[in-house]
């Protein structure tokens, strides 16, 4: 079968492209903006790009045509689609069918954190001889790709609740259908698809309803919101997790940075782990994967042992350089949580060294300002903050910057942004950028410049 992807080289749609192309369908795609680790990624699969919307790219006829939930109507591709005899599906549909049926699926769902549990948890499902088959928002340090076929039963994904296509627009995570969910948190986000946060409990509700009374719900004990979803209804039993009553399974840090803890059930001390990880709310993380892996057979013994050897996905805290002792990390963060998550975490690690931050509000709700009133206290850990406001944003970042004082500013031109933060970096500091987009290749600018010693 030959299957044409639009809109490709999202992360969801490029490990779709992975799985087809391991299940032995002839593959192609077409997206814009191509960029890393998602377009290195099809290209080392052998997977054809092909760059921008040409409806000249549905011909030869594919024989289905999978569209991702970036594309609308008025795009020439998604047209020329409408306007011939082609088959047509989504990403989620398309999974649905010729993956997960007759898999016992493992999903993660969440407002943040989704991509390192799920990576957490197909690891140690890996370190314990199972092979689970994968499909995850991001390249996984563990693997080669983000996505595989793996063995039967077991399928993990990275269940999101952004809507599934123009043509459907219902969450993706409603047609996964898992056995085991993992509902890590709920916070308003999103604002292009949702109005409100209600309409987002509803979406997981949705979610809670199709996991089976046999099955399994791992919820974070200490989130009001989930709380409120499952009052909702619930008819599958629940395990909680967290880092205080009423969680029933707790981790507590043996290092401030928590790259040591402990994992508690019920008062009892089950283990400990060390890890290359930072920060309380990755160790929640690490206990949510552990309970669903508890759940089809792993001892927590193997699932704690295997947090020595875990790489988490690209753009995690990753480390993309240390010129002339100044360390740049690369990081998804795009909501004031993980944000303020991210730095607390770096600080603990940190200690009294500089943090400077370099944020990009890219993410559709961040550019229609549903944050701009808390994004300023979620910055708070950070020494500088160098804030980029992008073309079209919609409102003016002067504000946050202003809230932040002396510590922050603003710049419209990815060059000058460079060199601003490369002229205020000094050895021992830390550099954190922050986006879920290329930030214009901000990364490797800036550590050219810190290597010439500008």
């Amino acid at each position: 079968m030959r299957v044409h992807i639009l809109g490709i080289c999202g992360t969801f749609m490029g490990g779709i492209a992975a799985l087809a192309s391991e299940a032995g369908h002839e593959v192609s795609g077409s997206d814009q903006n191509v960029y890393p680790p998602m377009s290195t990624q099809l290209e080392e699969l052998g997977i054809r790009l092909t760059e921008g919307w040409d409806a000249a790219q549905l011909q030869p006829a594919p024989d289905i045509v999978v569209v991702g939930n970036a594309l609308s109507r008025g795009n020439p591709a998604v047209e020329a689609l409408l306007n011939s005899d082609l088959q047509y599906t989504s990403g989620p549909a398309w999974l649905a069918r010729h993956v997960l049926r007759d898999r016992w699926v493992l999903a993660v769902a969440g407002t943040h954190g989704k991509t390192t549990t799920a990576c957490l948890l197909t690891w140690m499902l890996e370190r314990a001889g199972l092979r689970p088959g994968f499909l995850i928002g991001g390249v996984p340090g563990n693997f080669a790709a983000s996505a595989r076929l793996g063995s039967a039963p077991y399928f993990v994904v990275e269940a999101d609740e952004y809507d599934t296509a123009f043509f459907d627009k219902r969450a993706k995570f409603v047609h996964y259908r898992p056995r085991t969910a993992i509902l890590n948190n709920l916070e308003y986000d999103h604002a292009d698809i949702y109005p409100d946060i209600e309409s987002i409990r509803r979406m997981f509700h949705q979610l809670v309803r199709t996991v089976p009374g046999e099955g399994r719900l791992i919820v974070n004990a200490a989130d009001a919101e989930l709380a409120s979803t499952l009052a909702l209804g619930a008819w599958t039993p629940c395990e909680a997790f967290g880092r205080a009553a009423p969680a029933a399974w707790q981790v507590r840090p043996l290092v401030p940075d928590w790259s040591e803890f402990e994992v508690w059930h019920e008062g009892l001390r089950i283990g400990q782990a060390r890890w290359q990880l930072i920060g309380a709310h990755n160790a929640e993380n690490a206990l949510a994967a552990l309970l669903a892996a508890r759940h089809v057979g792993v001892p927590p013994a193997t699932a704690l042992d295997s947090l020595a050897s875990f790489r988490n996905a690209r753009r995690r805290m990753e480390v993309r350089g240390v010129v002339r002792g100044v360390t740049v990390y690369d990081d998804f963060a795009h909501h004031p949580t993980a944000i303020e998550a991210t730095l607390r975490a770096l600080r603990a690690r940190a200690g009294s060294a500089r943090i400077l931050a370099v944020l990009e509000p890219r993410s559709a709700t961040m550019r229609m300002g549903v944050h701009r009133d808390t994004l300023a206290g979620s910055l708070a850990a950070a020494d500088q903050v160098f804030l980029f406001q992008p073309p079209g944003l919609g409102w003016d970042l002067a504000t946050v910057a202003g809230a932040l004082g002396t510590r922050g500013r603003v710049h419209d031109d990815v060059d000058r942004l460079a060199a601003a933060v490369a002229a205020e970096a000094t050895s021992g500091d830390h550099v954190l950028l922050m986006s879920n987009g290329g930030f214009g290749g901000l990364h490797e600018r800036l550590l050219v410049l810190l290597g010439r010693g500008v």
